[in-house]
């Protein structure tokens, strides 16, 4: 039993695989999303308004391919062994894990505000989301900070 339960650490790697792989699709996305912003830039001579927009998702595009790629190597290092990468670049244990996803879901949040702003239609619903958004970041960076004091 002692075997099977040492070994069991191995099953984190389909946690790894899963998410080097959507790192990859989400890499593959944010360049796609690149080369059709370029394309708008140079047949708009950059005068279409969308210019803007599209430029904040492709940041948006590759901060979520940035997470999926620290998320992955973290639980490699944190279940199978140690990797020789940037410290800033891992998590040492869960809750550090937890707190770089609620830091970069407050950034994404953040991004997707932005695109809302640019595009504000009305104000009383552009006001709700700002709050909501508000709201969730701080709770997600009160919960980083609080539970790094025990």
């Amino acid at each position: 039993m002692k075997f099977i339960l040492e070994k069991s650490k191995y099953l984190a790697l389909i946690g790894v695989v899963a998410l080097m792989l959507a790192t990859f699709a989400a890499f593959a996305w944010g360049t796609l999303k690149t080369i059709d912003t370029i394309v708008l830039v140079v047949s708009s001579m950059g005068m279409d308004k969308a210019i803007t927009v599209k430029l904040i998702e492709i940041v948006d595009s590759f901060l979520i391919a940035t997470a999926l790629l620290i998320f992955s190597v973290s639980l490699y290092e944190l279940f199978i062994e140690k990797l020789d990468l940037p410290g800033w670049m891992l998590a040492h244990d869960l809750h550090q894990l937890k707190t770089k996803l609620g830091s970069m879901v407050v950034l994404v949040m953040a991004v997707k505000f932005l695109e809302k702003l640019l595009d504000v239609k009305d104000a009383a619903s552009l006001l709700q989301i700002g709050a909501a958004i508000t709201l969730v970041s701080g709770v997600l960076i009160a919960f980083g900070y609080f539970s790094s004091k025990d």
